[in-house]
């Protein structure tokens, strides 16, 4: 749903619906990857029926990720995208299906945000080219280093459309892939798969709410199936509560904001490319040995539940005093239909509801005030009553004007407190030329941040004589050019002298942004006129083009919520405005919407192409069709432009604001002359259906056999008691994959399955009536879980410290350490220093001995250290035994947050203590010696002899002992 906003607020101001995955990881064996067992109960302490994948939204970040290098071509993509949903099985491991969706041909209404968003996916792919160029010759031009530019072709990520020759490959590999799982892997061994690629039409998402509706409508379904559905769109938040499924959970990747990216030209972290200098990379390493071991955090997930979320919103909505029965399933209907109005993929949001500004509270409000003069609910099964949506419209329209005014005000608070930050930050540069870190660094009373452990003291001196000298001199230099510029003035007082005033400041020392010119100016009187005119280029006296605009928003409001509920009402409609009507303009809108347009039809592949894509993108069509977009004699290159204007709409940045072009391009045989009609008969641009596969050991693999082996060519109904409840119509494939034959991969990397055990065949979701209503109700026998939310967790709201829960168990035992634990591990992890702890001897540069500070000779055990430096093996590869205590591993923040980190740490990682046993903590002069030593000074000091004798007991070969599973471990 384009509501970027929208899970920020809902976990905001529900939190207690997050809840942090625990990942099992694989283990090593003397080189060798032992998988994780996925047949195991599920670490999360739920166990899953079903786990839905919308394949979008693992296949663009595994082909063009943000935060690590891009694969180097289609086959590494590949890979990643298996190693992706490998990693999501482990995590789910469910027991029954998993339903695999691409995007297919989208209904029309999707298609303008599509071909916005391509467009201007290659808008920007030009303008940074350009400014690469442009800021490669400016640091060049300076004297700045660059490394030689990478000679290598752009991967288009408009490929990732159907049609294409990638989501073709794409649908290959993925079947070989399920066939290698399901003959390979003992965890898939029950599991039923569907796949459904880019050639069966609807967006992925959908495609799995419709197989899931249709399953419900099953005499045989279980009401009580647990879902899983894997995506980052926050509208699978609605279309979960949509199925009124009881056991409904989302697991998406964990956004974690701000995270850093290298800049495109040096490749160097910490600054982008506008603040680029072209400085030589600094050496990792003595030898640059760590150039390429940069590490690189891991992704985590999160599940959403829905189950809590329903537990929030009933007691948000329950309403008393009614004059007609509380329904708490119809009420989350219209709370769903509500969050419409803040934006959709369909429809561009109302221009005084922003999620940011709290727009569905205001709506929930109304709302609850409303209802008692609606006489009932706002939406049945997916259809929309317009007479109670206009009451709600028009108590949102009275407010409009103050709504206006109040935004306007917070963004003057907001831009005021910006100033007076950046005034702050400005000053607080003014102060000491160098702080340093460490057992130096200031620490501010009352906080509850450690000071990191004393590291190595000599270094720091030296670190802040170099440091301080090299200040000076930068402030000498400045000095000295500011008195040459002034003709042998001091700088001093110049700014106040009169050759100074209305000198114009410099760009960065301004107060004030650039911001785009607002024409509409809606918190001023006289606003809907003005928006009328800009936007749409019409008088607001034009009762009728208001009108216009209103009918179609209507229209939209019910083709959306039928979409989500009943599935898609038409093909073929859309919004065909960029701005939407306002709330006061709802005006007897109950009989502007009647029905749609019955039977119609997706697009074919090629179509939707040539309606989405820009010309720069038209090497993925045929060459004859490819012309239609770049022929000055087209009759269809206006749709085609290179450039075009993007209005940001009182946005703040670009991919905020609206793209304007024309987007009605239909394309059919009646507007445009194909010159090759050939294309439409290909197997790229034919429809296809969903496969299922499963494995020898299923209980459906002998009836599927049977029908391959009979030849059987009609449809056959699945037996319900085979397969879960699960029912459809069978098809043989054309290209079928068999028990015991070879499956080809499509893949160089991989090995062909030469012992294959799985079977597929076509599969088509049980059909309906014309007419049939699914019912958006609680199915008989469904048992609703039990009650997490306690009565303090809904006055918390997102105020006063959280702390997420891990698995969903809420009384899962955690390690913990306290402040002396932490300590103590901070010691030997020797976290961001480059020369070791406390315990380390290393010197400071040569330099440092050449000064007036020049020291004695080293000792004899610094050159015993020194020699164990040398003679220390180099870093592992990617797969060998990790070193003793790797400095990525390190215990997150303080307070319960930072408990909290390392309490996932030592889900997903080996703890420290079992480190110390692999590198031998009994050796000579290890740590265990140290560690020995020292309890026995401290155990003599205190006089715990007893403690003492006890802590003799342990065998000295295995270190120090691990913590008690379920207490706090105090070291003493």
């Amino acid at each position: 749903m384009g509501v970027p906003a929208f899970f920020r607020w809902l976990s905001r101001k529900y939190p207690s619906i997050i809840v942090h995955c625990v990942e099992e990881k694989g283990r090593e064996c003397n080189g060798v990857r032992v998988p994780v067992d996925t047949t195991k109960p599920n670490p999360n302490e739920v166990e899953f029926d079903n786990l839905y994948l919308d394949m979008n939204g693992i296949i663009h970040p595994c082909t063009h990720p943000e935060d690590k290098p891009a694969p180097k071509n289609e086959d590494e993509m590949m890979v990643a995208i298996f190693e992706y949903i490998d990693r999501l099985f482990n995590i789910v491991r469910p027991r029954r299906v998993l339903y695999m969706a691409i995007d297919g041909v989208a209904p029309r209404a999707k298609m303008n945000q599509q071909r916005s968003r391509r467009f201007r996916a290659s808008k920007e792919g030009v303008e940074l080219t350009e400014e690469k160029n442009r800021m490669r010759e400016e640091v060049i031009q300076r004297g700045g280093y660059l490394p030689p530019e990478e000679i290598k072709e752009r991967f288009d990520s408009n490929c990732i459309t159907p049609g294409t020759e990638f989501m073709d490959n794409l649908a290959r590999c993925l079947r070989y892939y399920v066939a290698d799982r399901l003959s390979n892997d003992p965890g898939w061994k029950n599991v039923v798969v569907f796949l459904s690629d880019a050639s069966v039409p609807g967006e992925g998402e959908h495609k799995i709410m419709d197989f899931i509706r249709r399953q419900r409508a099953q005499p045989n379904h279980d009401p009580n199936t647990h879902h899983c559905l894997c995506g980052a769109d926050a509208d699978l938040i609605m279309l979960g509560l949509a199925t009124h499924e009881p056991n409904f959970t989302i697991i998406r990747e964990e956004f974690k904001p701000n995270k850093p990216r290298p800049c495109a030209l040096c490749g160097q972290m910490g600054h982008d490319i506008k603040e680029c200098q072209g400085v030589a990379r600094e050496k990792q390493g003595q030898h640059d040995e760590f150039a390429d071991a940069m590490p690189v955090a891991e992704q985590e997930f999160i599940f959403i539940r829905l189950c809590v979320l329903r537990e929030y919103l009933a007691r948000e909505l329950t309403m008393a005093s009614l004059p007609f029965p509380f329904d708490f399933e119809r009420s989350i209907d219209d709370w769903v239909f509500m969050c419409f109005f803040v934006g959709n993929d369909f429809l561009p949001h109302l221009p005084s509801l922003e999620i940011r500004e709290g727009a569905i509270d205001r709506l929930v409000n109304i709302y609850k005030d409303v209802v008692h003069k609606t006489g009932g609910y706002l939406t049945q099964n997916g259809y929309v009553n317009l007479e109670r949506v206009e009451m709600i419209m028009q108590a949102v329209g009275v407010a409009e004007d103050n709504i206006f005014k109040k935004r306007k005000e917070d963004d003057e608070n907001f831009k005021r407190r910006n100033k007076e930050k950046r005034k702050r930050m400005k000053a607080e540069q003014q102060g000491p030329a160098y702080l340093t870190s460490g057992q130096f660094a200031p620490q501010a009373l009352g906080r509850r941040d450690r000071p990191e452990p004393v590291q190595n003291a000599r270094h720091q001196a030296y670190g802040m004589r170099m440091q301080s000298a090299e200040q000076h001199n930068k402030d000498a230099a400045q000095s000295l050019k500011s008195m040459m510029r002034n003709g042998g003035r001091s700088s001093a007082g110049v700014s106040d002298g009169p050759d100074s005033r209305g000198a114009k400041r410099k760009a960065e020392d301004s107060d004030s942004e650039p911001e785009p010119e607002d024409n509409v100016r809606l918190w001023e009187e006289g606003w809907k006129q003005r928006y009328y005119k800009t936007k749409f280029d019409v008088d607001v006296s034009d009762e009728g083009f208001r009108k216009k605009v209103v009918r179609s928003y209507v229209e939209g409001l019910c083709w959306v919520l039928r979409y989500y509920y009943q599935g898609c009402a038409s093909w073929k409609w859309y919004f065909p405005f960029h701005y939407a009507p306002f709330a006061s303009d709802f005006k007897d809108i109950k009989e502007m919407f009647s029905d749609f347009e019955k039977d119609t039809k997706p697009f074919k592949p090629l179509e939707q192409l040539m309606g989405v894509f820009p010309a720069a993108s038209g090497n993925f069509l045929p060459p004859s069709w490819r012309n239609l977009m770049m022929s000055a004699e087209s009759s269809i290159i206006d749709f085609y432009p290179d450039d075009f204007a993007i209005d940001l709409n009182g946005k703040k940045y670009a991919w905020q604001g609206e793209s304007l072009f024309l987007n009605k391009v239909t394309l059919n045989d009646g507007q445009v002359g194909f010159p090759d009609r050939s294309v439409f008969r290909t197997g790229r641009n034919s429809l296809g259906s969903d496969v299922l596969f499963l494995g020898k050991s299923h209980p459906l693999f002998d009836f599927i056999h049977e029908l391959y082996r009979t030849e059987t060519r009609e449809g056959t109904v699945v037996p319900a008691e085979l397969c879960h409840g699960i029912q459809g119509t069978l098809t043989l494939d054309e290209d079928p994959i068999l028990p015991d034959e070879t499956v080809k991969s499509p893949i160089p990397m991989l090995r062909d399955i030469s012992h294959n055990s799985s079977i597929n065949v076509k599969f088509k979701d049980p059909q309906f009536t014309e007419g049939f209503v699914f019912k958006a109700v609680l199915l008989p026998g469904a048992k609703m879980p039990n009650k997490v939310l306690k009565p303090e967790d809904f006055e918390r709201g997102n105020r006063g410290s959280w702390r997420p829960q891990l698995g969903f168990n809420p009384n899962r035992q955690q390690a913990h350490l306290d402040q002396s634990g932490f300590r103590a591990l901070s010691h030997g992890l020797n976290r961001n220093q480059q020369f070791g702890g406390q315990y380390s001897n290393a010197p400071p540069p040569s330099s440092y001995n050449q000064g007036s500070y020049s020291r004695p000779a080293h000792s004899a055990g610094h050159q015993q250290f020194q020699h164990s430096r040398q003679n220390a093996a180099p870093p592992s590869s990617y797969g060998a035994v990790p070193p003793p205590f790797p400095r990525q591993q390190q215990y997150r923040g303080g307070g319960h947050s930072g408990g909290h980190g390392w309490d996932r740490a030592l889900q997903a990682q080996p703890s420290a203590y079992q480190q110390n046993l692999s590198r031998g903590g009994a050796a000579p002069g290890g740590y265990q010696q140290r560690y020995d030593q020292r309890r026995d000074d401290w155990s003599d000091r205190r006089g715990n002899r007893g403690q003492r004798q006890q802590h003799q007991n342990f065998p000295s070969s295995r270190g120090y002992p691990p913590p008690p599973p379920s207490q706090r471990y105090h070291w003493n």
